[in-house]
């Protein structure tokens, strides 16, 4: 890993007169993947929007703090100039052009791009060594294709601009765990290449596995933030995000329920 990365100074977003993020600060050091937990509601995918500046799209808008990429403020970029600048996002929910062959879509995804017909012809091959079966389907509509085959698009898709950063938005979400698995290989795969990851997922246990460091958002703030085996240790982590029970108030639990049986029903 090297080089500045990734830098998130004091972010503060809002939505009209609600407040999504207060106040975040985070680093995605170029080489790196980086997870951002929470559930619902707690910022994350504003959070990428803000970064790729895609938030005026939503009726959202930046009220505090910067956002800086290898040094270069992204504020008051276009989002064009964004993936120009080396930074690509997968959206939630996969948004593949349904009615377009995979073959177009993947052009799309090519769109704004820096590089010439050479570099779009090597993105097209890394795309086809990644996943196989967008060669194959090519022609096919990619509304016909599976939820892992959409999923699958949507990377390759945002692979096309050749990106420094990818931004991930839930990738797992809707899959079959084999093919949540697949993609996380996948992941692993593309970071090990050289691109960096700013991945957001409510699948923490996939997202810890993948990542090196965690942050943890919780209505808008960050909470917790490290290491990403430290906090997959956490007793908080693994109760909150996990679903592990802590030890001694599962057995607690199970005494109680030994000294005081609850009735089955009511007898008069």
């Amino acid at each position: 890993m090297g080089g500045s990365g990734l830098a998130v100074r004091d972010l503060s977003v809002g939505y009209g007169p609600v407040r999504a993020l207060r106040q975040v600060s985070l680093d995605v050091p170029q080489g790196a993947v980086v997870t951002v937990l929470g559930g619902n509601g707690a910022g994350k995918s504003t959070l990428l929007r803000a970064v790729c500046r895609t938030l005026s799209f939503h009726g959202g808008a930046v009220t505090g703090g910067t956002v800086s990429y290898d040094g270069r403020r992204l504020d008051g970029l276009s989002p064009d100039r964004v993936v120009a600048a080396g930074i690509s996002q997968i959206p939630e929910g996969r948004r593949v052009f349904a009615r377009m062959t995979v073959a177009d879509n993947l052009r799309a995804g090519a769109l704004g791009a820096t590089g010439g017909r050479a570099d779009r012809a090597a993105a097209l091959r890394r795309v086809h060594e990644l996943f196989p079966v967008l060669a194959d389907r090519a022609q096919q509509h990619a509304g016909l294709l599976s939820g892992g085959e959409q999923q699958m698009l949507a990377v390759g898709r945002a692979l096309m601009a050749a990106p420094r950063m990818l931004l991930l938005d839930e990738p797992s979400l809707g899959l079959a765990p084999l093919m949540a698995e697949r993609i996380a290989e996948t992941v692993r795969e593309i970071n090990t290449q050289g691109t960096s990851i700013l991945l957001v997922e409510q699948n923490a246990a996939l997202a810890l596995r993948l990542a090196t460091r965690a942050y943890v958002l919780e209505v808008g703030e960050v909470t917790l933030s490290g290491p990403a085996d430290e906090l997959a240790a956490s007793d908080e982590v693994r109760r909150r995000y996990l679903g592990v029970v802590d030890e001694d108030a599962a057995a607690d639990a199970e005494r109680a329920r030994a000294s005081h049986p609850a009735l089955t029903r009511w007898k008069g």
